[in-house]
């Protein structure tokens, strides 16, 4: 639990979360910006700077939880603006805006993994480069859940026969309840083994 974790060990997870997080949002706004649509950019958010991005829920109280309940931060940050009606390709286009998030963390942790292999065991750079890789791989998994308000519902959506998308819609509203929910009753298990699938996967 928290206690088993070092001042050293949690300096390392929240400036690598921090830094993570930002440069997954920062992706958002400026593919959307590229697409056509300034409104991430009025407000800011193509930005380095991680109180641009902080949800106060999913950035600061989720993490917490599940580094408590299961030694694994999952974790989002404040959702990135964006007009549809000035986004360039319509839903394919809001979809390329939700996967650059998490594209970009997969690049991150792949160059984390390159990294890995070159620095010595047992120092205190291949300890942050080993929470480097394992934070942006569960910012990869976990955002491309298919599940409102996550980047994943939204590249769904582009696809999604209209059924689909009704009940897409309905979530919507209570995405995050559902979210929170699904981590509770046990589908943390699962998450857990895809980010050891990905990992598994790296160089």
């Amino acid at each position: 639990m928290l206690g088993s974790l070092t001042v050293t060990d949690i300096l390392i997870l929240i400036g690598v979360i921090l830094v993570s997080l930002s440069i997954h949002e920062m992706m958002h706004a400026w593919v959307g910006f590229k697409l056509g649509d300034d409104t991430a950019a009025e407000e800011g958010r193509i930005s380095l700077n991680p109180i641009r991005h902080i949800d106060p829920f999913m950035t600061v109280l989720l993490p917490i939880i599940t580094i408590v309940l299961f030694q694994m931060p999952i974790l989002a940050a404040k959702p990135v603006p964006f007009n549809p009606d000035r986004v360039k390709y319509d839903e394919y286009g809001a979809a390329l805006i939700a996967a650059a998030g998490p594209v970009s963390n997969l690049v991150l942790a792949f160059i984390g993994a390159l990294v890995a292999n070159v620095v010595a065991d047992g120092t205190l750079l291949a300890q942050i480069v080993t929470v480097f890789v394992v934070i942006n791989v569960s910012l990869f998994v976990f955002n491309l859940l298919p599940i409102p308000p996550l980047d994943g519902s939204r590249v769904l959506y582009a696809f999604a026969p209209d059924p689909v998308r009704r009940v897409m819609e309905q979530l919507e509203p209570i995405g995050l309840f559902v979210i929170f929910g699904i981590i509770i009753i046990g589908g943390f298990g699962f998450i857990s083994n895809i980010i050891d699938m990905v990992l598994r996967l790296l160089p």
